[in-house]
């Protein structure tokens, strides 16, 4: 039986960032094809009334440093060679999210995922910046002219805010969330809970 799992993801997260980098493991391992689901972190955070980490952790002894040890672990524990930390963070995704959902309705999804991540979390880059994201799709060898216009066609706006709207009706508050079927993970520390729930439900 194909088990049905989703990646609810916004670039502005490193650690979607880093999922990305682990996920074709556990494709490998189980057999299933993780269906990336765009959204807008700042609609989660709004419509949930939560806030990112560092603004969470702020004032509280201890925690953000525990927070950075645990990330320097899951790096080293999967061999994650080309993060850096984007000196723009956080950063304003509207235009790259709204990206990635005209990007899946032309074919060249997976393509621009891949470019937009490497921009963003190797490469260092301004991603809020139209000229920036422009270049860069360029340089990946996609039409961003057609990309470009494509994020501005309201119903590419509109589809962004309805998947945002009902990854909060199913439960989401941040990324990365995953579903495996309708079970709810959160946090990149929550893979192998992922994949033995793949597993199970197989």
């Amino acid at each position: 039986m194909s088990v049905k799992v989703e990646f609810h993801f916004d670039f502005g997260s490193p650690n979607t960032y880093y999922c990305h980098q682990v996920l074709p493991e556990i494709e490998e391992r189980t057999g299933v094809n993780f269906e990336y689901f765009p959204i807008l972190l700042g609609g989660i955070f709004k419509a949930t009334n939560n806030k990112p980490p560092m603004q969470q952790f702020e004032g509280v002894a201890n925690k953000p440093q525990y927070h950075a040890l645990e990330t320097e672990r899951f790096i080293k524990k999967h061999n994650i060679t080309g993060f850096k930390m984007n000196p723009y963070f956080p950063i304003n995704t509207l235009h790259i999210m709204r990206g990635a959902i005209y990007a899946k309705h032309q074919g060249f999804f997976n393509k621009y995922v891949t470019a937009i991540y490497k921009s963003m979390w190797e490469l260092e880059l301004d991603m809020s910046n139209p000229e920036v994201i422009a270049q860069e799709l360029n340089t990946a060898g996609l039409p961003a002219d057609e990309i470009i216009a494509g994020t501005q066609k309201p119903e590419i706006k509109q589809e962004l805010i309805d998947n945002t709207n009902a990854s909060v009706e199913r439960g989401t508050f941040g990324s990365p969330t995953f579903y495996v079927v309708d079970e709810i993970f959160f946090g990149k520390d929550k893979l192998r809970e992922v994949e033995e729930e793949i597993l199970a439900q197989s």
